[in-house]
C-alpha cells in the first residue's frame, strides 16, 4: 500500500490488512498535519479489522492535535467496517467537574454520617452475634474449642509481652523525667510519685497497651478471616457444618478478654517501675520512699479505673478486627485495604471510648 498526494488531498491505495499493517503505519504518518485532511480511499482494494483499526487510531492521533481526518470516497463494505471498529474504540472517560455548592456539600456530608451509622450498625451486629455464639457454647461447652482459645491467646497475649512491658518501661521514665523538670521549679519532687501512678495505673498503661494490641491484633485478625474468605474456605465451613462465627470470632475475642487485662497489669508494673528508676536517678527518690508513696497516696480506684476499661477495649478490637475480616472481597487490593482500616479503626475507637470513660468516671467523682 501507498499514500501519495493529490492537490489538496491524499490518496491512499493498495491493501491495508495485518499482514502490511506496520507499512500502512509508516505510510500514514506522512498526512500528520494541521487543519482538515481528506483522505481518498477510492483505490483501496482491501481491508480488514486490523487495517480499520489503524485508520481510526490515525484520525485520534490528528484529533488530538487540532487536526481533521476525513474518509472520502470509501466503497459502501469499507465504509461499514470502519464504522463498526469506530464504534468499538474505547472513549476516554470523562471526568465531571468538582461541584461545591452548599447542596453538594450537605449531601456528602450525609452520606458519610450515613455510613458511620451503618458501620456501627454493624459493629452492633457482630458484638450480638459473639454474644449469642457465646451463650451457645456455655451452654453446649463440649463444642468450645479450646485449642484455638489457648492458641489465640498465645498470639494475642504472650508474644505481645516483651514490646508492651517495653513500652510501659519507657512510658514511665518519661512521665518521671518530664515531671521532675517541672516539679523541681516549686520544690514538689515528690509528688512525681503521684504523678506516675495516677497517669499509668488511671490511663496511659491500659490505653498504650489497647493501643499496641489494636495494631498487632485487629491487622492480625483481619488478615486471617480475609484470607480464609478470599480462599472461600469460610464458604466452605458453612457447606460442612460449621458455623464460622463459633470456629473463627469466640475464640479470638474471648483470648483478647483473656489477654488484655493481663497486657495491661504489665504495663502498669513496669511503667511504675521506670518511673521509680528515674525518680531515684533524677531526684534522688529511693525504691522504698517511692513505693511508701505509692501505697499511701494512691488510690485503689485509679487502679480499678484502669482495669474497668480492658474488656471494653479488647472487645472493641476484637469486634473490628473480625468485621473488617468479613468485608474482605476476592482479591488481594480489599484484604490489604480492610487491613488498614480495621487498625485504625480499632485505634480510633478505643480512645473514643477511653475518652467516655473519662467524662463518665469525672460525673461519677470516682
Amino acid at each position: 500500500m501507498r499514500v501519495t498526494r493529490d492537490g489538496q488531498g491524499w490518496v491512499l491505495s493498495g491493501s491495508v490488512t495485518v499482514r502490511n499493517l506496520s507499512d500502512a503505519a509508516s505510510a500514514l504518518r506522512q498526512i500528520e498535519g494541521s487543519g482538515d485532511i481528506e483522505l481518498d480511499l477510492s483505490q483501496l482494494e482491501s481491508l480488514d479489522t486490523a487495517g480499520a483499526y489503524a485508520l481510526q487510531k490515525q484520525r485520534q492521533k490528528l484529533a488530538a492535535v487540532g487536526a481533521a481526518l476525513q474518509f472520502v470516497n470509501l466503497r459502501a463494505d469499507h465504509q461499514a467496517l470502519i464504522d463498526r471498529v469506530e464504534a468499538a474504540m474505547p472513549k476516554p472517560e470523562s471526568v465531571p467537574a468538582a461541584r461545591l455548592s452548599v447542596i453538594d456539600l450537605l449531601e456528602k456530608l450525609g452520606r458519610t454520617v450515613t455510613g458511620a451509622g451503618r458501620f456501627l450498625i454493624d459493629l452492633v451486629a457482630m458484638l450480638g452475634l459473639f454474644l449469642a455464639r457465646l451463650g451457645y457454647l456455655l451452654r453446649h461447652p463440649s463444642e468450645f474449642r479450646v485449642t484455638a482459645l489457648v492458641h489465640h491467646c498465645d498470639q494475642v497475649g504472650w508474644k505481645a509481652v516483651p514490646i508492651v512491658a517495653l513500652m510501659g518501661f519507657l512510658i514511665g521514665v518519661v512521665l518521671a523525667f518530664q515531671g521532675s523538670v517541672q516539679l523541681r521549679q516549686f520544690g514538689a519532687e515528690i509528688f512525681v510519685v503521684d504523678l506516675i501512678a495516677i497517669s499509668i495505673l488511671r490511663e496511659l498503661g491500659i490505653l498504650l497497651t489497647a493501643i499496641i494490641v489494636a495494631g498487632r491484633t485487629a491487622s492480625s485478625f483481619t488478615a486471617a478471616i480475609g484470607s480464609m474468605k478470599m480462599r472461600e474456605e469460610i464458604d466452605a465451613m458453612r457447606t460442612l457444618a460449621i458455623d464460622p462465627a463459633t470456629a473463627l470470632f469466640v475464640p479470638r475475642i474471648l483470648a483478647l478478654l483473656i489477654t488484655l487485662p493481663i497486657l495491661g497489669a504489665i504495663a502498669n508494673v513496669m511503667g511504675l517501675f521506670g518511673g521509680a528508676m528515674m525518680a531515684w536517678i533524677e531526684l534522688g527518690i529511693s525504691p522504698g520512699m517511692f513505693l511508701t508513696r505509692l501505697l499511701e497516696d494512691t488510690s485503689v480506684d485509679h487502679v480499678l479505673v484502669g482495669f474497668v476499661k480492658a474488656p471494653v477495649f479488647a472487645m472493641i478490637i476484637g469486634v473490628i478486627g473480625c468485621h473488617a475480616g468479613m468485608q474482605v472481597g476476592g482479591n488481594a487490593e480489599s484484604l490489604g485495604a480492610q487491613t488498614s482500616a480495621a487498625v485504625v479503626r480499632a485505634i480510633f475507637m478505643v480512645i473514643v471510648a477511653d475518652a467516655l470513660f473519662s467524662v463518665f468516671f469525672a460525673i461519677m467523682g470516682i
